[in-house]
């Protein structure tokens, strides 16, 4: 994860760290890497609109990787 020299915050996700993510990940990390604040990311996830596909696994979300990397132009 990028940090922000000034602040130490996170600031989205390198394309390696991008390739490297296993083939299903928290909404957080989902957010992380499409630059989507925490509660935006709920939002849209609850609404079942978010960019790419959301599975929901007991009460967590889980984005699926391949979507995301699709979604963001990475895809193999």
């Amino acid at each position: 994860m990028r940090e922000n020299e000034e602040d130490g915050r996170a600031k989205g996700m390198s394309r390696g760290e991008l390739l490297e993510l296993p083939a299903a990940v928290d909404l957080e990390t989902g957010n992380r890497a499409l630059g989507l604040g925490r509660s935006k990311g709920y939002e849209l996830a609850k609404r079942g609109q978010y960019p790419c596909k959301v599975l929901r696994v007991g009460n967590a979300y889980r984005v699926v990787t391949a979507d995301l990397l699709a979604l963001l132009g990475l895809a193999a």
